[in-house]
């Protein structure tokens, strides 16, 4: 049987029904990982012994969970008890067998989600192509010859390819959001506070968010419902019920007011992609809903906070990375200090360091002021602007990158135009607002475009509504890229 041609609630219906079994999905899963995943390159730790047995485990079971027997991957920031977490890092190379899971983890686990293993990254999560990785490349399954985005590119190409049924990314400046565009698949970057971060490992604690990526956006919502929530072990994670977000999927977009900011569809963004998300707009107006023309006039200096503030943080958070409490040691070296200076220029990669320097750069005491200050600033008044569109309407849409994806290489000598990838996913972080990415068509060349909505704080609900009505109206989400025999 192949993944590609089934939602998760259509599984979950054959399952009850005994139609299949939780062996069958996952030996389908790890089939279709072994025809297609060496010129993917989707996984970095594939735990096809232990997905096979907790399968047994859970068919003589009760199947009622949400997620029951449904294979998963996991991107590899994300910490698996006894199972590799590497974060696409060399200097975490040996760290091989966690003592704990993260919290996502365990309510997947609760609800019967079957781990088929570790999804490949950018270092850290620190790219926008996946590029970054120490590891591997990962390819875009719709052509190999394209970078699948990133960080969490492997996450993205995995679904896509249907090498499992969904997975978990990290999204600090639209790293679920782009690589979804990129692969064309459904991406969510819940409400900051919304899914406990315990457990992930930081690339900027004040930024990132845990997410799902489907094929559907019914798909997403279901995963959401399973992994959101309050968490003791995550300060940050809000004291609200999480809703039942597939009540939310009426079709009703009736009286909708959206907004589409003219700061999302300027020079930067290429004609085609601007046509596409255009004309995703008229059949919302088809549907029932209203658009206008706003702005977020803040939205041109958010890539520089961005960058300030997540390096930053990323510098104090990697400091722990030095041979002795964390990460791998040198073996070169000849005492501490060398210990010290080796283990991290050997362990960390190119990217990693480049963003460490900035982030000490704009923490030095005689640059905090000039700098990061500024930076949490900036980050108030983007963060002031959604909350005044959002007085008026109740969402806002707008391309989720200003391309499609790029061949391998293009950017990867440019760091900054390598940067300029994320400028439209970056605001929701700084702001903290939900935001999904589902595909809006397809460019000449075959590679899928990618549309954003995004939402008020904690109304993923409305996301999902406005999402699935234009979902259903077309019928992007049915197309499937040409790998190995299944189509």
């Amino acid at each position: 049987m192949s993944l590609l041609n089934h939602s998760i609630k259509e599984l979950e219906e054959k399952l009850h029904n005994k139609e299949i079994t939780a062996e069958d999905l996952v030996d389908a899963s790890i089939n279709r990982i072994k025809e297609v995943d060496d010129e993917i390159g989707a996984f970095l730790t594939l735990d096809e012994e232990k997905a096979k047995e907790q399968a047994k485990q859970v068919d003589t079971g009760e199947n009622e969970a949400k997620l029951f027997g449904l294979p998963v991957g996991i991107k590899d920031n994300i910490v698996t008890k006894n199972l590799r977490t590497t974060a696409a890092s060399q200097i975490l190379k040996n760290f091989d067998e966690p003592l704990y899971d993260a919290t996502v983890m365990e309510k997947l686990n609760e609800e019967k989600a079957i781990t088929i293993g570790k999804l490949n990254m950018d270092e850290f999560a620190m790219g926008s192509s996946t590029e970054n990785s120490s590891y591997t490349k990962t390819r875009n399954p719709w052509n190999t010859d394209y970078v699948p985005g990133g960080s969490s590119g492997g996450a993205a190409a995995a679904v896509a390819a249907g090498e499992v049924l969904f997975s978990l990314g990290s999204d600090t400046g639209g790293s679920i959001r782009q690589p979804a565009a990129y692969c064309g698949v459904v991406g969510m970057k819940p409400t900051y506070g919304r899914v406990s971060r315990f457990g992930l490992i930081a690339l900027a604690s004040s930024l990132d968010h845990i997410g799902p990526i489907t094929r559907t956006v019914e798909d997403n919502a279901r995963v959401l419902e399973v992994i959101a929530g309050r968490d003791l072990r995550d300060a940050t994670s809000a004291t609200l019920d999480v809703p039942e977000y597939t009540k939310a999927l009426t079709g009703d977009v009736k009286g909708l007011k959206i907004g589409v900011p003219k700061e999302y569809l300027g020079d930067n963004v290429h004609s085609d992609v601007k046509e596409a998300v255009q004309d995703a707009l008229k059949e919302l107006e088809k549907l029932g809903a209203t658009w206008e023309e706003v702005s977020l006039p803040h939205s041109n200096y958010a890539e520089a906070a961005y960058y300030l503030i997540s390096s930053s943080e990323a510098s104090a958070s990697l400091a722990r990375y030095d041979g002795v409490r964390y990460g791998v040691r040198s073996e070169n070296a000849k005492d501490m200090i060398d210990m010290y200076k080796l283990s991290r220029s050997e362990g960390f990669g190119e990217e990693v360091k480049r963003r460490i320097l900035l982030g000490t750069f704009a923490l030095n005491a005689g640059n905090y002021d000039d700098y990061f200050e500024q930076a949490q600033k900036v980050r108030t008044l983007i963060k002031q602007d959604f909350e005044k569109v959002f007085e008026e309407y109740d969402v806002i849409i707008g391309p989720t990158t200003p391309t499609t994806a790029f061949k391998f290489d293009d950017k990867a000598d440019d760091p900054f135009a390598m940067y300029a990838n994320d400028i439209l996913t970056i605001p929701a972080n700084l702001a903290g607002v939900p935001a999904i990415s589902i595909p809006c068509g397809f460019s000449k060349d075959g590679l899928p475009f990618g549309m954003q909505i995004i939402g008020k704080h904690f109304d993923e609900e409305t996301i999902y509504r406005v999402a699935h009505a234009y979902e259903q109206a077309t019928d992007h989400h049915t197309k499937r890229p040409q790998l190995g025999g299944a189509e």
